[in-house]
C-alpha cells in the first residue's frame, strides 16, 4: 500500500468517525487545541498566507503535515462532493487545509500514514 492509498483510506474513516476537520479555520483549531493527529496541506493554495500559518502551527504543535498536489482529490477523499446516480463524484469542493483528528480503527493505511 503506498502513501496516496494509505491517505485515502484514512481520511474516508475520519469522516465517518466525525475526525475531520475541513478548512483554515476548523484545521486550526484542531491544531491549537491539540487533537489533531495529522495534518493535510495542499500546494495549489492560491493563499501563501494560509500554508504559513498552518506549517508553523504544526512545528509549533508537533504535528507531522503531508503535502498533496490537488485540493479537488483531496476534496473527493474526504467527502466534499455530490455524488450523482451513477456514483460518480461531481461538483468535487477544493480544500487547503485538512486535519485528521480521529480516524477510527487502526487501519493498514494509518500506520503508513504515521
Amino acid at each position: 500500500m503506498d502513501l496516496r492509498t494509505a491517505l485515502q483510506s484514512v481520511m474516508k474513516k475520519a469522516t465517518t468517525h466525525d475526525g475531520l476537520a475541513n478548512g483554515l479555520c476548523d484545521g486550526a483549531k484542531a491544531i491549537v487545541q491539540h487533537v489533531a493527529a495529522l495534518c493535510i496541506l495542499v500546494e495549489d493554495c492560491d493563499q501563501s498566507d494560509y500554508v504559513k500559518l498552518i506549517e508553523a502551527l504544526c512545528v509549533e504543535h508537533n504535528v507531522h503535515p503531508i503535502t498533496v498536489p490537488v485540493s479537488k482529490i483531496v476534496g473527493e477523499w474526504a467527502g466534499l462532493q455530490r455524488v450523482i446516480a451513477e456514483g460518480r463524484a461531481r461538483k468535487v469542493v477544493g480544500c487547503s487545509c485538512h486535519v485528521i483528528k480521529d480516524h477510527g480503527v487502526e487501519l493498514e493505511g494509518s500506520n503508513i500514514v504515521k
